[in-house]
């Protein structure tokens, strides 16, 4: 539903069908041809072949290059049309308003239908952190439930052998840290050190701000239990969007806030401290200095990049702006896999499932279905029986009937 605030604003002149250079420029000119070592007439057929690739590839540098130059200038047919005709260029700006307004009505209302659901859904994580935590005993429906599902997803799953064992009253122990750690990106971001801290992490809730509130955006609730690292229970993370809906049609990341941490002493997990020994050149006398570094953590989440006012954002050079625009855009689309991916499958990123259909996504995407078929040779077909089951094909009705309900969700879903 969002996507990255653009850190540098660039104003060129829209390009038009009919934007071509005014003066056909030679795009040959300077241009020299390669010089080859005299060849025997074994190899005059090949080393012409490798210069002509050589040609071939200078020419089309130096056109790419021409052509990137002419992005965005306005090669003279807008100027050049009689009033009359841009009176109807005027009036379709006019209607495209109108436009505008209606798919930024459209965006709010998704962005409200989400709140509506994120409401339904409260008493089901409610029921999962208990279960979790340890507070109430799972019923035999949900865990016969949680059996029927592993039998589609896998069906050579075997059911447990109960025996007459009842569900562990300690809940899932580090059940949030493993999850955080099967996600690809965040298992990056957390340390040994973080581990030890994110043990004692219990539940991850997500929230929406208000609807009579400045900014739309939304909040990621970190629950802990009493640690030795930090004096708070209660860690949060709020983004917000921009009030007005970007040219994309997405609402635009503007910033986020996070809780600042209470650390206890030494026990700072964003910073290392280094003990150092300084000499007095007078008194020839020596002293211990402890100084503190910032260190990589998974907790730095909670101090995110602030992007920089316009007038600030002209001071910097481009290198600073770019890697300005990286960190924010990391920070944002951290916080939109734990909205949109950690916390309502959790229990999918515990268990490893998530990365195995993560995979086959990417899988997917890997091959050309508009490819002709004969450029593959025929081998010995497999039945889909002797696949990996994670590699199986889903069962028909798996997502059939939901189909056009995904396709309507995508409409509204963040990107």
């Amino acid at each position: 539903m969002s996507s990255t605030i653009p850190i540098q604003h660039l104003d060129p002149t829209a390009p038009t069908p009919q934007n071509t250079p005014l003066t056909h420029a030679p795009l040959a000119a300077g241009l020299s041809r390669p010089t080859v070592p005299d060849i025997s007439e074994d190899n005059e057929e090949e080393d012409a072949t490798v210069g002509g690739d050589n040609l071939h590839n200078a020419v089309m540098g130096l056109v790419q290059g021409r052509l990137a130059g002419l992005v965005g200038r306005s090669s003279g047919y807008i100027e050049s049309l009689p009033v009359e005709v841009k009176l109807n260029v005027e009036a379709l700006k006019g209607v495209q308003v109108k436009q505008i307004e209606l798919q930024n009505q459209y965006k709010r209302e998704c962005l409200e239908l989400e709140k509506k659901y994120a409401d339904l859904q409260k008493p089901l994580y409610e029921r999962r952190h208990a279960i979790v935590t340890g507070s109430a005993k799972p019923t035999s429906e949900e865990i016969a439930a949680g059996e029927q599902q592993s039998v589609k997803d896998d069906p050579e799953y075997t059911p447990l052998e109960k025996d007459g064992k009842e569900p562990s009253p300690d809940g899932i122990p580090e059940f949030w840290l493993t999850a955080l750690r099967n996600h690809i990106g965040i298992s990056e971001l957390i340390t040994d050190r973080d581990a030890a801290a994110l043990k004692h992490l219990i539940d991850i809730r997500i929230s929406y701000l208000p609807t009579n509130d400045p900014k739309p955006g939304f909040k990621l609730s970190f629950h802990f239990t009493p640690n030795e690292f930090f004096e708070n229970e209660l860690l949060e993370k709020t983004y917000l969007y921009q009030e007005e809906v970007g040219y994309s049609g997405d609402f635009i990341y503007e910033r986020a806030i996070g809780t600042e941490i209470k650390w206890k002493e030494d026990k700072d997990l964003t910073k290392e401290f280094e003990i150092k020994k300084q000499r007095n050149k007078n008194t020839n006398r020596t002293r211990l200095v402890r100084k503190a570094h910032p260190t990589e953590s998974f907790f730095n989440f909670f101090s995110p990049p602030i992007p920089p006012e316009e007038d600030a954002a002209e001071e910097l050079d481009e290198e600073d702006l770019d890697e300005l625009d990286e960190k924010l855009e990391m920070d944002y689309q951290i916080g939109e896999d734990i909205k949109e991916k950690i916390i309502p499958r959790a229990v999918d990123y515990f268990t490893g499932k998530a990365l195995e259909l993560e995979d086959l996504d990417d899988d997917e995407d890997d091959y050309d279905l508009d490819d002709d078929d004969d450029a593959f040779e025929d081998e010995d077909s497999e039945s889909e029986d002797d696949l990996p089951a994670r590699r199986r094909a889903p069962p028909k009705g798996r997502g059939g009937s939901n189909a056009s309900s995904n396709a309507n969700a995508e409409e509204c879903k963040q990107q």
